[in-house]
């Protein structure tokens, strides 16, 4: 695993393979590394879907209204949902949608991010100014790679669990 420099600020990601550390860029977009810290501290990401998954692009995850595979699960509704908190406004910068960058998903809006997000599988730069990006995966991106395809995937792979890497033991 990787040297995590500021816990508080750091993602742990449990899949499938094994563990994503995802660093967060709370100098870059704020409100979105509070939103998903935030989230995480809830338990709302655990066993959360990854319901957009497209080889050689990204990994589209984080819909907690429809996409928890434990709780009332309906992958015809995952990602068309977001959290019970209002959505966020766009933070762009100028930090490329390189690979492993996490970006915010949302609607046409600039302003409609709210829980979803996406992991690039490889540099998206056409994505650049478009998309918040407010994390990179710092280790574990092998296991990302290993997400099964698809829009939606037959058989979707999961986030298990989320914490704040201050909050794990």
């Amino acid at each position: 695993m990787a040297e995590i420099k500021d816990p508080e600020n750091t993602i742990i990601m449990a899949l499938k393979d094994g563990e994503v550390v995802i660093e967060l860029l709370a100098d870059v977009a704020p409100l979105h590394s509070a939103r998903m810290k935030e989230l995480a501290r809830a338990g709302a990401y655990d066993n959360v879907c990854f319901h957009r998954v497209i080889d050689g692009f990204m990994a589209q995850t984080g819909d907690v209204e429809n996409g928890n595979m434990e709780n009332n699960f309906n992958l015809r509704r995952a990602g068309t949902g977001g959290s019970n908190l209002p959505d966020l406004p766009a933070e762009f910068s100028k930090l490329p949608h390189d690979r492993g960058t996490l970006g915010a998903a949302r609607s046409s809006n600039p302003n409609s991010a709210n829980s979803q997000f996406f992991i690039n599988f490889k540099d998206n730069h056409f994505l650049n100014g478009q998309y918040t990006v407010y994390g990179r995966v710092i280790s574990g991106m092998e296991f990302v790679d290993k997400i099964l395809r698809g829009e939606p995937p037959a058989t979707p792979d999961r986030m298990i669990s989320v914490k704040v890497a201050a909050d794990v033991a």
